[in-house]
């Protein structure tokens, strides 16, 4: 049977619950999109105008072509980001393309704001040539202080990422990848202190050889985890494989220590730790097999890998990507707060550092209030972004990438 599709220009998506079609929340928030400019200075009368546009500006725009530098303090750039993407892997939905992509690069931006104070603007690019995404994001780099990338499919993420960075002076962020490291570290850390352990004792296993399935991995073996595999449809991705992508048999460099190969099932037997970016669904058998005491991070969304109820019956910390669970692994604990940072500091990249220290400054904020229950923050926990931004910018300059 075909889906029912709702038609999101009907009276009853506008908040007439009496029409034939119901009523859908999503489609009223929506219509019309969720963000618009506004001005932060007042045009009252020509005295006004003659100041913000001409003759006044042009003055302004004199003195930046004189000294570039001046664009930052003269112009919204240091407090504005791109909010870049394709539309290949947008939520869940996979590759639906630059225009249905729009609402969530919205929200995106709104969050942005909401949480960090920053201005972003979202750009969906009708195209998908990692070349032409990369010198198009050059060309328009002028506008910004710094470039979110977003819902891009891997393994193109991984190029376009390096490739912006190495061309450009600004932060170049995939929260994708990062924002989903930064956030798991921070509730691995907690858990691991909840325990008596420390990151080094723990053997981890990721379900998941995509972007953040790879961030993570990389990330958490930077922050000093003891060892991790990283799991793909085929299972351990490992040395002897001969089936590995680049960014793959990299991967397989530097993690599984322990030589393990099989499926993800084998990688779990004994494992201190589950972390799920993949979907699927992992056999209850499997999650039972794990060391006592073992945490648990089942993210995909909506329905998580393992379901928490499952969990509990055998993990110490169960943490999701849902909001109605404790434990929310929710990338707008990180991304505000890391551009905030960068920003602020008029930082030229966003470095391992940078991300380590943001995800000490998170699990710092839960503080004495540790429990099973509560390894993590909440998003809407005011103290988060201020630790945050606070956090980055003294790494930023303590690492000597910082410009002011």
């Amino acid at each position: 049977m075909a889906a029912e599709i709702v038609n999101p220009r009907s009276d009853a998506n506008i908040g007439n619950e009496g029409a034939d079609e119901p009523f859908d929340p999503a489609f009223a928030l929506h219509r019309g999109g969720k963000m618009a400019v506004q001005a932060t200075v007042p045009i009252r009368d020509k005295d006004d105008l003659s100041l913000a546009y001409t003759p006044g500006v042009a003055k302004v725009c004199s003195a930046i072509a004189e000294q570039p530098e001046l664009v930052h303090d003269y112009t919204w750039k240091s407090s504005v980001v791109a909010v870049v993407t394709d539309g290949t892997a947008v939520l869940g939905l996979g590759d639906i393309g630059p225009e249905a992509s729009l609402p969530v690069m919205e929200g995106k931006a709104i969050l942005f704001k909401q949480f960090g104070g920053v201005d972003a603007v979202p750009i969906a690019l009708a195209t998908t040539d990692v070349d032409e995404i990369v010198d198009t994001v050059v060309r328009l780099a002028p506008s910004f202080g710094g470039v979110n990338l977003e819902d891009i499919s891997a393994p193109r993420c991984f190029e376009i990422e390096r490739k912006l960075q190495e061309k450009l002076d600004i932060p170049v962020f995939h929260d994708d990848q990062h924002g989903t490291a930064v956030v798991t570290l921070a509730a691995l850390k907690n858990a691991a202190r909840l325990s008596g352990r420390t990151l080094g004792e723990l053997r981890a296993v990721i379900s998941g050889a995509g972007a953040a399935g790879v961030a993570i991995a990389k990330f958490l073996l930077e922050a000093g985890l003891g060892d991790v595999a990283v799991t793909d449809r085929k299972g351990i991705v490992s040395r002897d494989r001969e089936d590995l992508t680049p960014v793959k048999r990299e991967l397989a460099e530097i993690t599984n220590k322990a030589g393990l190969s099989g499926s993800l099932e084998d990688a779990l037997a004994g494992a201190d730790v589950y972390i799920g970016v993949s979907g699927g669904t992992v056999p209850e058998p499997a999650v039972a097999s794990m060391a006592p005491g073992a945490f648990v991070f089942a993210m995909a969304n909506p329905t998580p890998e393992v379901h928490p109820d499952v969990a509990h019956k055998y993990a110490a910390v169960v943490a999701t990507g849902r909001s109605d669970f404790p434990n929310q692994i929710n990338n707008v604990l990180a991304f505000p707060g890391i551009f905030a940072g960068a920003l602020q500091v008029r930082a030229s990249r966003i470095t391992e550092t940078m991300k380590i220290a943001a995800a000490e400054a998170l699990a710092a904020v839960v503080g004495d209030d540790l429990t099973a229950e509560y390894v993590i923050p909440s998003p809407f926990d005011e103290r988060v972004a201020p630790a945050v931004t606070a956090a980055v910018a003294a790494a930023a300059r303590a690492e000597g990438v910082a410009r002011r």
